[in-house]
């Protein structure tokens, strides 16, 4: 089986519109599908209100992937299968929407004091409808030839440690992964790997996770080595927590993942999280 539960379309700072991810994602073979953009569900919404016809078989669950601080830490949380209706996971939303703009209003204040003026409008511009992000000050600044490309722009200015590297504005770990499951969700905690953690530090943070609800976290995130995998898996084993996995994609590039996972990969001892595990919640 196919699976992919980790992805981001252009509402958020994917490449491609929801529907057109939808339909890559079908083509890839994926039989179960989740779109997770950035503190917003109106990618899935989108999805949602064009009908079963636009994925035929495929299950297709909500999902949102929740910007949260743990420790210092920015930490990214997905959900699945929740109602995205429900108050609390509505109103945590809103305040994400709010973090993020006072985020970028930050991140433009440093990049201004670096002779990049105009940043904010510049960004807010690239990123139309989307939610608005680190990308899109990137976006703006390769447009105004302050850097050659969006990876430059990262390198220098933008990625982990860079002066546009703001975590602060994002909610507590616990209180975001609680509006999730207080909308029926399940809380997945994402791309391990990414945060560079000690394991010691790593599973601290997995338990405050699990104590505030969540109950799985990602093996596969679309950019580790058959070796990692296998070694989250048996973290996620001795942590209790389901097996999720997800490409974490965002666009076409020759060195990004692809769409879906062959969950026949791993290893037989982990307890996979699938849609059936979400019945009710699966659109």
């Amino acid at each position: 089986m196919i699976i992919d539960f980790h992805t981001h379309s252009h509402a958020s700072d994917g490449a491609l519109a929801p529907g057109d991810l939808l339909a890559e994602a079908v083509a890839a073979g994926v039989q179960q599908f989740a779109l997770t953009d950035h503190d917003t569900v109106a990618g899935y919404r989108a999805l949602r209100e064009a009908g079963a016809a636009l994925h035929g078989n495929m299950q297709l669950l909500a999902g949102t992937e929740l910007s949260t601080l743990w420790s210092g830490v920015g930490i990214h949380v997905v959900g699945l299968g929740m109602d995205i209706d429900h108050p609390v996971l509505h109103a945590g939303l809103e305040r994400l929407d709010a973090a993020r703009r006072e985020r970028a209003g930050l991140i433009a204040e440093r990049l201004e004091k670096l002779g990049m003026p105009g940043a904010l409008a510049g960004a807010q511009a690239e990123a139309g409808v989307s939610q608005i992000g680190r990308p899109h000050f990137a976006a703006w600044m390769v447009a105004q030839g302050h850097v050659e490309d969006a990876n430059r722009a990262f390198d220098k200015y933008l990625g982990a440690g860079k002066i546009g590297d703001v975590e602060t504005c994002w909610p507590p770990l616990a209180e975001a992964t609680g509006w999730i499951v207080a909308a029926g969700g399940i809380a997945v905690l994402a791309h391990p790997l990414k945060y560079r953690m000690t394991r010691t530090k790593l599973k601290r943070c997995l338990q405050d996770f699990a104590a505030a609800g969540g109950s799985a976290m990602e093996v596969y995130s679309g950019r580790q080595t058959e070796e990692q995998t296998r070694d989250l898996c048996k973290l996620a084993v001795a942590m209790g927590l389901l097996a999720s996995v997800g490409s974490d994609f965002h666009a076409h590039w020759d060195h990004g993942p692809r769409l879906g996972f062959d969950v026949s990969r791993l290893p037989g001892d982990v307890e996979l999280l699938t849609a059936e595990r979400l019945e009710g919640r699966a659109a």
